[in-house]
């Protein structure tokens, strides 16, 4: 058990969790505590220990699912359902015989997919969890056609099962079954309460085929292989440019508690700043109670003032979310500057700070910058030259000395004049000028990326690829 705790702690270190020494050594000590056959207590204890962020519980669980597969009492539940659902089928059997005289005289394995179908629909109306589990077993036994050594992920013998099955019907004969059982038509409540019930169950069966799956993988080709072809990013470390749909998702969730720590952050930073000079007055007051002797000298502690922010965000093709997620962090810490001004580009540039006044949801706002902004002023492909020349002419008036310009983009300029003069100019008027880049550093200045001629006018062009260098960089504008 030793080894595979200290595995199975190892594993979510290469999956990004961190987890301590300290707290690993807290794993071992919980896990005493508790029945080892019961596997939710079991799984709740390491989870109690080991996860610190409500984001990475994803991540947890699938390395949990992995190296405890084949453990459990609900394996075993499996193995003692066969007998259970071969007694099903000699029942179903019997049936057939004494309605019509007819009935397949063969065992579990001559089946059909409509008499498997069959079972399974008995099993889901009387919410047979067991029974459920068992023809999970028997599905994936039967469909999914897993080869020993065969280099095919579970996703694929997941679908083959699900096709051969034809859950899709499933819902509408379940939901038929319960009007023919009370007699007539449901109520629109008991339809409602119906019909989420039957899905509930659904989804708890297509969550038994993917652990039998995931049972069979494992005994297959071990669990530090399964669980390094399941390893997915935690939602600070997928980039912004390549995210799936679910992820983000996951992003969205992660980015507000992500704000309050940021905002929480930047405020302590402020009101606990270095010291100011040293007040004279102050100090030679207090001397006279040492003889005239300054050994406690005093200081001034000035109040820093909040720093007005501009945001200038290239919203052309992949960097679209790049851009979106930024603006929504920036906006919800913005209680932490003076004044916060937005600006969207493509070839042209429109500013959008007013989509953000007066409204609490900025997913709104982001979708009204993508929708009614003018920024397509030419072809709609990126101009960055051009857009920062428009900015200049428009609102360098506005750029002064406690204003932190950021600006966010990929620097591929489609071939078009840099205008790098402009940028030199912003960080002349203003207190600090910053690039925030979602590419790869090893892809800056490559192909039609100009990125390093913008960089040499900034105080720092920066890689901000996924939440956590997003995180790192917010810190340094307080």
């Amino acid at each position: 058990m030793l080894d595979l705790l200290a595995g199975f702690v190892q594993e979510l270190r290469n999956a990004g969790l961190p987890v301590s020494l300290t707290e690993n050594l807290d794993a071992m000590e919980a896990v005493q505590h508790i029945p080892i056959e019961d596997r939710d207590a079991f799984k709740y204890a390491l989870g109690a220990t080991l996860v610190k962020n409500s984001a990475h519980w994803r991540s947890f669980e699938t390395v949990f699912e992995v190296y405890f597969s084949l453990r459990g009492p609900e394996y075993k539940l499996v193995e003692d359902s066969d007998d259970a659902l071969e007694e099903m089928w000699r029942e179903m059997q019997e049936q057939m015989r004494q309605g019509d005289g007819r009935g397949s005289s063969g065992g579990m394995d001559s089946l059909t997919p409509e008499e498997i179908a069959q079972m399974l629909m008995q099993a889901l109306l009387n919410g047979d969890q067991a029974m459920m589990r068992a023809l999970a077993k028997q599905s994936v036994q039967r469909f999914a056609g897993m080869e020993p050594g065969r280099p095919v992920g579970g996703t694929y013998y997941l679908y083959r099962t699900l096709r051969n099955l034809d859950l899709d019907s499933m819902l509408q004969k379940l939901m038929d079954a319960s009007r023919e059982e009370v007699g007539g038509e449901l109520t629109a409540l008991e339809e409602r309460l119906e019909r989420d019930e039957y899905q509930s169950r659904i989804e708890d069966f297509k969550k038994e085929i993917e652990a039998e799956i995931r049972r069979r993988l494992v005994a297959d080709r071990g669990a530090e292989a399964m669980a390094k072809t399941l390893r997915k990013p935690l939602p600070e470390d997928v980039e912004f440019m390549h995210a799936s749909r679910d992820e983000m998702q996951l992003l969205k969730k992660s980015l507000y508690p992500l704000t309050r720590k940021l905002a929480a952050r930047l405020a302590r930073k402020r009101r606990h700043g270095r010291k100011g000079p040293l007040d004279f007055r102050n100090t030679v007051r207090h001397s006279l109670s040492y003889g005239g002797v300054p050994a406690d000298p005093k200081f001034k502690f000035p109040r820093p003032a909040k720093p007005e922010l501009m945001v200038v965000a290239d919203i052309s093709g992949s960097v679209a979310a790049f851009a979106r997620f930024t603006l929504m962090l920036v906006y919800a810490i913005q209680n932490q500057f003076s004044k916060v001004r937005s600006f969207v580009f493509i070839d042209g540039l429109d500013e959008v700070t007013d989509f953000f006044k007066g409204t609490e949801d900025i997913t709104e706002a982001i979708h009204r910058v993508n929708t009614e902004a003018d920024v397509v002023w030419v072809d709609g492909h990126s101009d960055y030259g051009h857009a920062f020349e428009v900015f200049w002419e428009r609102f360098g008036k506005d750029v002064g000395p406690k204003t932190t310009v950021l600006l966010l983009g990929d620097a591929r300029n489609n071939y078009h004049a840099s205008q790098a003069w402009v940028v030199k100019e912003i960080r002349q008027k203003a207190r600090h000028v910053y690039w925030l880049n979602p590419e790869p550093r090893s892809y800056w200045n490559t192909g039609d990326s100009i990125v390093g001629e913008y960089g040499n006018f900034t105080d720092g062009t920066y890689e901000c690829r996924n939440l956590r260098q997003l995180e790192s960089f917010v810190e340094k504008l307080a």
